[in-house]
């Protein structure tokens, strides 16, 4: 698993996401250039289920991994091609559409899958609790991710 992460990580700051207010995200923003795998899931998205409204949220730096890593992400996908599917329906097509990246790079995807109906009448995006993934208290990670990049 830790190489896979480091493979994902970036040396770039997320200061600008942590700062930019949900409202400023339009549904076709360009994505940053320095964030493959947020663009790969974004284009992949937009593709196969041609979304009226998409945001794409990089939620690594919430978690024990390296700085820059894409590697925990939550999603916010509203479509009319959701009309009539469950919401495991949902977010088997999320599931498949991001195949690659979930078999590889992203450990944790956090799926919200609307109708435009329901996002009319619920425009919000849920909050991700905070982690308590088992290597947040782990005292030797530092020393397990300077060793992985070595």
């Amino acid at each position: 698993m830790l190489p896979s992460v480091l493979r994902c990580a970036r040396p770039v700051s997320t200061a600008l996401a942590l700062s930019r207010p949900l409202a400023h995200f339009r549904p076709h923003m360009d994505p940053d250039p320095s964030r493959p795998v947020e663009r790969a899931i974004r284009t992949k998205l937009t593709d196969m289920l041609k979304p009226e409204h998409l945001e794409v949220h990089n939620e690594s730096h919430m978690h024990a991994v390296p700085p820059g890593s894409e590697s925990h992400f939550r999603v916010l996908v509203v479509s009319p091609m959701f009309e009539g599917l469950s919401l495991i329906q949902r977010h088997r097509l999320v599931n498949e559409a991001l195949r690659e990246e979930l078999s590889s790079c992203v450990h944790a995807l956090a799926i919200q899958a609307k109708t435009p109906e329901q996002w009319g009448s619920n425009p919000t995006l849920a909050k991700s609790p905070p982690c308590l993934g088992g290597s947040k208290g782990d005292h030797t990670m530092e020393e397990k991710l300077k060793a992985g990049r070595e």
